[in-house]
């Protein structure tokens, strides 16, 4: 089916999950749950699929492996709610979530927004980052500047405070906070009004190709056997 936008129903429902958290309920009301975000939320990521591959950006997600499961893996966590009071989708190279350089959407009654690029990505991938933007500052300045002009820029949430090990002696005050960053990432938020129209897939798609040049700068560096 064609994506069609979220309905009226959609964040009240991730509302309502927060206050109750328990399986009665959801049980309860997973049919609002099948039906007002699962559904529209899987239309989202095949139709976006698509026009991504007519556009030639390799990027590609189904029904089935690209959403988050609602569900809450509580055996670390000192939050025991079963329930996530958010979703999201992830599209990638391969399709699978796991794959690095992502694409993603991120609904929830707090905020909504399209994201893009490495999150938390493991040390090693890490280091090939920063390595890249120190090594070869042009590219990455280049990158930059190609999001700056749509609007968009690289999170600096969680960013070190001092140089990490071994990046202590560059000069250049863009590559060295560069370099501080423990994800890449940008974002755009996304108004509440926009998630109930089809024109959501339009802006999500717009976006990947605003954030292309992220995503890959990030491929290459990760490719690098250097």
């Amino acid at each position: 089916m064609s994506f069609e936008g979220f309905g009226p129903q959609a964040l009240p429902f991730f509302k309502a999950l927060a206050f109750h958290q328990t399986r009665k309920w959801f049980e309860e009301n997973r049919g609002t749950y099948e039906t007002a975000v699962k559904a529209p939320m899987c239309d989202l990521v095949e139709e976006t699929s698509a026009r991504l591959a007519r556009a030639k950006i390799p990027i590609k997600g189904d029904r089935k492996s690209s959403l988050f499961r609602i569900h809450r893996d509580v055996r670390f966590s000192k939050n025991k709610d079963p329930y996530k009071t958010n979703a999201g989708v992830a599209l990638t190279r391969s399709g699978s979530k796991n794959d690095p350089g992502v694409l993603y959407f991120h609904l929830s009654p707090e905020e909504c927004f399209f994201a893009a690029g490495f999150h938390l990505p493991d040390p090693l991938e890490l280091a090939k980052l920063r390595t890249a933007a120190a090594r070869t500052p042009k590219a990455f300045k280049q990158m930059t500047a190609k999001l700056a002009v749509a609007g968009l820029k690289l999170s600096a949430e969680d960013a070190l405070k001092r140089a990490p090990r071994g990046f202590e002696n560059i000069d250049d005050p863009e590559i060295a906070a560069a370099t501080r960053l423990k994800t890449f990432i940008c974002l755009r938020p996304v108004a509440a009004a926009e998630i109930r129209t089809p024109a959501l897939i339009d802006g999500f798609c717009a976006f990947a190709g605003d954030a292309l040049p992220l995503l890959e700068w990030g491929w290459d560096a990760l490719s690098d056997s250097r």
